[in-house]
């Protein structure tokens, strides 16, 4: 690594679902030492029948079967060498066809990917990057960004917390925003519909919420002055909806590959943001499919066994590391989520953030350019094929099905209709549910009135578009949500502008965030503190 880390700018995609060998695993081919596919010696699985399957390339853009990828299936899958995802597939599915049961061996050839590929063909690929442990998507983004999952394992529509949604909402852990707050350090989390990253209960505290913004505020300060782009910013696909691109199947894979070519576009095409920036790309879990390379043991976090042990990763999943300061080729060193979590500890001197953060490999060690590189790939584009969809009727069938990851987050948005006042009464509760359900009804009595069907809404998030009333639902709770946290936030900001026991760093971090939500640049005045007192007094703070 470099004495001086060059990277001012850390950004961070994470997408869902897929495991390293199907994504990048043909990737042996340019680079003989990665570990990937060998197709004189395939991986194989067999099923319940005994019928074998070995890995093989595949053009097919849908999984229309949403593989198991909970503990108790990824317990089965990684069984005897990873023998058992076939195994566990089948008998997730025992009506599967052979065809559907193939597709869990399957991995696309190089190249078939537009951005995902270009980017691994010219800049670090982590093939021992592996999940933080063997199960589903939220408790994986809980370690990502946290260290830990409080114990949890499963989702919340699993049956465990049946009784216990609300609770499991109650994730009250320090995060890595809370370490970025400490220090002063600007940091955003852009979103498209209902952010994950809301299950942690900081994350809902106004000060924070202030600081989430729709992903179109990506794309608006990729453009200005790097100097104001945030130092860390945390990218949340599109879960839900026609429009859903964070790679879950059953829908098209190359919804994912336009975001991920947006994100790169957008950086890329600033030149001064770009030679000070290190974009991450990485999945959360393996989704079900096969993976040759069996998990290793890993340190648990701490104290929390609620559900699991904590003392195994998970499998592989896709990462990529993305700058003029890293090398291309494969980087073999052991990550886990984590990992990330290590490097952002030691480049900002942030505390720590559990055990399994203090002993995770840094991918510090990745960042090795002594100048910036100026041989990569300027603008990732996909053909018009690429951006239709393969089959639109198979496509609005996989609409109609709810995965688990979209069910726990429309449990979320209506968690969030009880927090629209903070500190609220009891009964505030029950009377947001009541005034829910009044509107619900009237908009169900307009939409009568004008003959609109009812399954169709026009989603405040997104009035530019009609919306289906499942994904529209979700996504107004979660917008209204912010309207009010992004209100109430003055009034704690102003709290911490005026406390002068507070650090400095602290108090232009307040200023800062006050400027995001009301489109002022105090933090760029010399005397920014003063102006912002002026302000709020003025209105009433």
């Amino acid at each position: 690594m470099n004495n001086k880390d060059p990277i001012e700018h850390v950004v961070v995609l994470m997408l869902e679902n897929h495991s390293f060998d199907k994504m990048l695993g043909t990737f042996k081919e340019l680079y003989p030492d990665l570990d990937g596919i060998d197709p004189q010696r395939p991986g194989q699985n067999a099923d319940p029948g005994g019928r074998v399957y070995e890995q093989a390339p595949t053009a097919e853009r849908q999984m229309m079967l949403d593989p198991h990828h909970e503990v108790d299936h990824v317990a089965v899958q990684i069984a005897d060498g990873n023998s058992g995802f076939v195994k566990d597939f089948s008998e997730s599915f025992p009506d599967s066809t052979p065809e559907a049961r193939q597709f869990i061996m399957g991995y696309f050839r190089r190249g078939f990917l537009p951005a995902l590929h270009s980017l691994a063909e010219d800049f670090t690929i982590c093939d021992h990057w592996h999940s933080s442990l063997p199960g589903p998507t939220w408790p994986n983004r809980f370690f990502a960004l946290s260290g830990t999952s409080l114990g949890r394992v499963n989702m919340p529509d699993d049956g465990t917390h049946k009784w216990d949604v609300a609770g499991y909402f109650q994730q009250d852990q320090d995060t890595i925003f809370d370490r970025l707050n400490e220090r002063g350090i600007h940091w955003k989390v852009y979103f498209h519909d209902i952010p994950q990253t809301t299950v942690f209960t900081h994350q809902r505290h106004p000060s924070n919420a202030a600081r989430y913004f729709y992903m179109h505020e990506f794309f608006d300060d990729a453009r200005g002055p790097a100097w104001q782009f945030p130092q860390f910013s945390f990218i949340e696909p599109r879960y839900m909806g026609w429009g859903q691109n964070d790679d879950h199947p059953p829908h098209d894979i190359m919804r994912a590959e336009k975001l991920i070519a947006d994100v790169y576009n957008a950086i890329r095409g600033n030149p001064e943001l770009w030679e000070s920036t290190l974009l991450v790309v990485v999945y959360d879990e393996h989704g079900g499919f096969y993976d040759h390379v069996e998990p290793p043991p890993a340190t648990p976090p701490d104290a929390h066994r609620e559900e699991y042990t904590f003392d195994r990763l998970g499998v592989r999943v896709p990462a990529l590391l993305v700058s003029p300061w890293v090398k291309r080729g494969v980087d073999h060193t052991l990550f886990d989520h984590t990992s990330l979590l290590r490097y952002l500890i030691d480049k900002w001197g942030l505390a720590p953030l559990g055990q399994r953060a203090a002993n995770a490999n840094s991918i510090a060690e990745a960042i090795t350019a002594d100048v910036p590189r100026e041989d990569t790939v300027d603008r990732i584009t996909l053909a018009p094929d690429q951006l239709a969809a393969p089959d639109p009727e198979e496509e609005e069938r996989a609409f109609h099905d709810l995965n688990a990851h979209q069910s726990a987050l429309s449990k979320l948005g209506g968690y969030l209709k009880t927090e629209f006042v903070e500190s609220a009464p009891r009964w505030y509760a029950w009377l947001a549910r009541l005034l829910e359900a009044i509107r619900a009804a009237l908009d169900r009595l307009f939409d009568w009135a004008c003959g609109a069907r009812p399954d169709i809404r026009v989603s405040v998030a997104e009035p530019d578009r009609l919306a289906h009333h499942r994904d529209a639902g979700p996504s107004d709770n979660f917008g209204r949500f912010l309207m009010m946290r992004k209100r109430q936030a003055v009034k704690h900001l102003a709290a911490m502008i005026r406390d002068d026991s507070l650090p400095e760093d602290q108090r232009q971090h307040a200023l800062r965030t006050l400027g995001l939500v009301t489109g002022r640049g105090y933090h760029r005045e010399a005397d920014g503190l003063e102006h912002a007192k002026g302000w709020l007094e003025r209105h009433g703070h």
